[in-house]
């Protein structure tokens, strides 16, 4: 049925995209919906004519999180086999997500909270609309975060601003998500997915040279991180192997063609 909680896909001139579509409850991802996120993060790594993401969202709503009828039934015993493998299954597709070999961005149309705010920090990059709310969400349902919460709030802003949101239960709007580095800029819904297409367009003309890029970032920038001299050599290889690649006849400059000879 076309109103069924599901996950749509596409692949585009290099370029997947991945939108949840549940906008009748904020697309909150339920346990089939994981299951179609698992087999696209399946496929995006295994397609390497991949080389960027796109995540959005049907309606007005980026993500509410986890389904709260999965939560509810959770509740009634949290440390049975059955509720871990609920939790289990909406968080492992998001670090599915997360560790994708491509650049990664989200579109976070009207706002993320607790489990769909960790999906679109899962995101390399998070575009968001200007009336967006970024909400940990976790403490005023009086519930302990969970799915690396914490650490991927602290990726991106550090102790003090995740404490912030994780512990005291503040929300960032739009604006005070990109000067705190949370997200990369801000614009009209109209407009997200054009910017988002137009951002990926080098990758995915060139996916094995952002999958590439993609490791190294990953390797050198994941805590505790490298040194730089260590960064030095873990790039060096990969910008040999780039080098010859290209060739040295690539570098060579066109000679001009005189203005008399272009036809009037």
């Amino acid at each position: 049925m076309d109103d069924e909680p599901r996950v749509d896909v596409s692949v585009d001139d290099g370029i997947a995209r991945l939108t949840l579509v549940n906008p009748a409850r904020k697309n909150a991802i339920t346990l089939s919906m994981t299951d179609q996120i698992g087999e696209f993060c399946q496929m995006v790594e295994t397609d390497e004519s991949v080389g960027a993401v796109i995540v959005d969202a049907a309606g007005n709503y980026f993500c509410s999180g986890a389904d709260t009828r999965d939560l509810a039934a959770s509740s009634e015993a949290p440390a049975s086999p059955e509720a871990v493998a609920r939790t289990s299954a909406v968080y492992g597709s998001f670090v599915k997500l997360g560790t994708l070999p491509v650049p990664t961005v989200a579109l976070v149309k009207g706002g993320a909270v607790g489990a769909g705010l960790n999906l679109a920090l899962a995101a390399d990059v998070m575009l968001v609309t200007p009336d967006a709310v970024l909400d940990s969400g976790f403490l005023a349902r009086r519930i302990h975060p969970g799915g690396g919460h914490l650490r991927l709030l602290g990726r991106s802003l550090g102790y003090q601003q995740a404490v912030a949101m994780a512990a005291f239960g503040a929300a960032l709007s739009a604006e005070e998500a990109v000067a705190r580095g949370l997200a990369w800029r801000t614009a009209p819904a109209e407009e997200l997915l054009d910017i988002a297409v137009d951002l990926c367009r080098l990758p995915a003309a060139d996916p094995e040279l952002a999958r590439r890029i993609k490791r190294s970032a990953t390797i050198e920038l994941e805590d505790p991180g490298l040194s730089w001299s260590a960064a030095v050599e873990v790039e060096r290889g990969v910008q040999m192997w780039s080098l010859g690649r290209k060739g040295s006849q690539a570098w060579e400059r066109k000679p001009a063609v005189p203005t008399s000879a272009v036809p009037s």
